[in-house]
C-alpha cells in the first residue's frame, strides 16, 4: 500500500527551490521519476508514503486579492494526452513546478510549438528544461504503425486532416525504426509474428527523440538562457521514464532516465540500432540481431 500526499502549509511561503541547470533540473525530475516508481512497487512489503510539498502562493495563499500566483515552472513538457500518464505525479511533482502541454503521440503542432515559445520567453528566470515524454504503448503511434504497414488503412484519415496530421509527423520515427530494424536483423524480420510490436517500441521512443530534436533546433541557439532539452518514454507497466532496452523486471540504471537527442543524422541511426538490438525487440521479434549471431559462429 502507498499514499501520495499533496501537502501546503499556508503559514510558510518560502516557496521551493529551483534547480540552477538545466542538469540539476533533469536530476530532480529523474529522482522524482524513481520515487514515483519505487514507491507504487506493490511488492514492496512496507507501506509507503510519499508527500509532495506545494508552495502556497501557487494556490493564492499571500497574494493580493486583485493579484494573482507567478508562474515559475522550472521544466516545460511535452507529453501524449494519454489518460494514463498523470504528468506531474510521474515525476512527483506538484502545482506551479511544471509547464505542461499535452497531445496525442507529442507531437510538435503549431499549438503546442506555441505554448513552449510562450513558456520559454515567459519564464526566462525558472525555466530551465524541455521534455519531450512519449509512453509505451501510445495509441498514436500505433495508428502511424498500422498505416505504415497497411498503407491502404492511409485513405481512412486521409480527408482527416487533425487526425493525419498527427499521423504524418509520427511516420518519421515509424520509418527510422523499419529501416533500423532490417539492418539489425536482415529483411525477414518484417515477417515475424511480433515485427508490428518491435516497430512500435523503436518508434515510440524515435518520435519523441525527433521531437526533442526539433525543439532544441528552434529554442536553444535564441533562448536568452542556458536551456536543456531532453526526451524519454513513460513505461505504463515499471512506472519509470525508460528507453526499451530491458525485459521486464530487469531494467537497468543506463535504460532509466532522461535523455539528450541526438544532434545528427548519424547519431539518429545509431539510437536507432541501439534501441532495435535491446532484448525487449529481440523478444519480440524472437530473432537475434546479426552483429550478435556472427560474433556467436
Amino acid at each position: 500500500m502507498f499514499d501520495i500526499i499533496y501537502r501546503f502549509d499556508p503559514s510558510k511561503v518560502e516557496g521551493l527551490q529551483l534547480p540552477k541547470t538545466w542538469m540539476e533540473a533533469r536530476d530532480l525530475l529523474v529522482k522524482g521519476n524513481r520515487d514515483f516508481a519505487e514507491m507504487t512497487d506493490l511488492n514492496r512489503p512496507d507501506r509507503v508514503e510519499q508527500i509532495i510539498p506545494f508552495d502556497p502562493r501557487a494556490f493564492g495563499w499571500g497574494v493580493a486579492a486583485e493579484g494573482a500566483p507567478v508562474q515559475s515552472p522550472f521544466a516545460a513538457i511535452l507529453g501524449c494526452s494519454d489518460a494514463r500518464v498523470p504528468t506531474e505525479m510521474v515525476f512527483s511533482k506538484g502545482c506551479n513546478e511544471m509547464f505542461v502541454v499535452r497531445v496525442a503521440g507529442n507531437v510538435l503542432g503549431n499549438e503546442c510549438l506555441g505554448s513552449l515559445h510562450y513558456a520559454v520567453h515567459h519564464f526566462p528566470s525558472s525555466l530551465r528544461l524541455l521534455v519531450v515524454l512519449g509512453h509505451i504503448g501510445c495509441g498514436a503511434v500505433t495508428e502511424a504503425v498500422n498505416v505504415y504497414l497497411e498503407p491502404r488503412q492511409y485513405i481512412s484519415i486521409a480527408t482527416d486532416h487533425p487526425l493525419r496530421s498527427i499521423a504524418d509527423q509520427i511516420f518519421v520515427a515509424v520509418r527510422v525504426a523499419a529501416m533500423s530494424i532490417e539492418v539489425a536483423y536482415g529483411p525477414d524480420a518484417c515477417t515475424q509474428h511480433g515485427y508490428r510490436a518491435a516497430l512500435l517500441e523503436v518508434a515510440i521512443t524515435m518520435n519523441s527523440a525527433w521531437t526533442a530534436y526539433c525543439l532544441r533546433q528552434e529554442f536553444t541557439a535564441s533562448s536568452r538562457h542556458e536551456l536543456g532539452v531532453v526526451f524519454d518514454a513513460y513505461d505504463l507497466v515499471s512506472r519509470f521514464v525508460r528507453l526499451p532496452m530491458s525485459l521486464a523486471g530487469s531494467l537497468t540504471a543506463e535504460e532509466i532516465g532522461l535523455f539528450e537527442p541526438p544532434d545528427t543524422a548519424e547519431g539518429f541511426r545509431s539510437l536507432a540500432l541501439y534501441l532495435c538490438r535491446g532484448k525487449v525487440v529481440q523478444q519480440h521479434l524472437g530473432m537475434k540481431p546479426l552483429d550478435a549471431i556472427s560474433a556467436s559462429l
